[in-house]
């Protein structure tokens, strides 16, 4: 399943130049691009992520899972229809980008209570800084986060940056992987 999800990454959602050509957040050039979402919200991409990821935490005792808004969640929905079919239930959440400001005011949106433990999910990590936002934005809420897994790992300090604040951290796909199907599509 893991090599048909790179394969799909490579043909939905992975660019890859010899020059740096891609801007990113941060501001700086890059030669990568990857864009997952055309991929987790394709039907068979979620279905690929959501058994890839519900892998990753199967044997966790954690009540939910879920990230940032929005690379987390398609991720976050897969999981937890995944987690249903397989009988081990889990609830999907999604941690807002500003604070809801009326109503009950929290950031993390889902059946959670404090006290809850939880896996923190991202799409893509490259200095790690959308995961550890919402890392501590869940601990805000009081929630427990137990491990944070990664569908795509750029391999540029994202994975070591989160360890700092979640040890238990692991990725689905690095960009080497993306990287050495790309080159073997174009030979």
């Amino acid at each position: 399943m893991k090599r048909e999800l790179i394969e799909q990454l490579c043909e939905k959602s992975f660019r890859y130049s010899e020059e740096p050509a891609f801007k990113l957040v941060s501001g700086r050039m890059s030669r990568f691009y990857v864009n997952c979402k055309p991929t987790t919200l394709n039907p068979r991409g979620m279905f690929q992520v959501g058994n890839l990821v519900f892998e990753q935490v199967k044997n966790l005792d954690v009540h939910g899972i879920g990230g940032l808004t929005f690379g987390a969640d398609p991720i976050a929905v897969a999981a937890a229809y995944t987690s249903e079919l397989k009988k081990q239930p889990l609830q999907a959440f999604s941690i807002r980008k500003n604070r809801k400001d009326h109503g009950v005011i929290r950031w993390v949106e889902g059946d959670l209570q404090p006290g809850d433990r939880v896996v923190i999910i991202d799409d893509v990590a490259t200095t790690g800084g959308s995961t550890i936002k919402a890392i501590e934005r869940a601990t805000s809420e009081g929630l427990e986060v137990v491990k944070a897994v990664i569908l795509v790992d750029r391999q540029e300090g994202g994975v070591e940056n989160i360890q700092k604040h979640v040890p238990d951290v692991s990725a689905i796909i690095t960009r080497d992987e993306l990287v050495a199907h790309w080159r073997h599509l174009k030979n």
